[in-house]
């Protein structure tokens, strides 16, 4: 379940924007464990893979459901002393974003639906905000 957004100092920042493809989608996992690490988050330790699984979630489905022809998703990673924040933004203009963005499960006969309810299972609080410009961000953190 989400909960609010916490205001901290970021320690490091990485922003990248990508083609709302899925194979931009998969270039943000790739990207987003060469950052980690860079901040000393090995590939393979808990923290990168919990960061990849994320990353691969949002991403895809900022590519998927979150498309505008000739529009980029961007994905930013902030580093604090005890958080890693993932956000994703989209340009998909909606009517605001959720109060409760609690992901809804999808029948069990369907391929897909559950990426959000694994990044809600797996990140420490998550939420949807409104952002500059047309869109919003899906963000996500875990402890490190």
């Amino acid at each position: 379940m989400s909960a609010q957004a916490q205001t901290q100092t970021p320690g490091a920042v990485f922003t990248q924007r990508f083609s709302s493809t899925l194979k931009g989608a998969r270039l943000a996992r790739l990207l987003a464990l060469r950052q980690l690490d860079e901040w000393g988050f090995p590939c393979w330790s808990a923290e990168s893979d919990t960061v990849a699984a994320i990353v691969a979630e949002l991403a895809a489905n900022a590519a998927t459901h979150g498309r505008v022809p000739g529009r980029d998703f961007e994905v930013r990673l902030i580093r604090t002393a005890h958080t890693i924040r993932i956000e994703v933004a989209d340009t998909l203009s909606e009517a605001g974003p959720p109060t409760d963005p609690a992901p809804v499960a999808p029948p069990p006969d369907s391929e897909t639906g559950r990426g959000l309810l694994l990044v809600a299972a797996i990140a420490a609080r998550w939420g949807v905000t409104d952002r500059l410009g047309p869109g919003k961000a899906v963000w996500a953190e875990t402890d490190t």
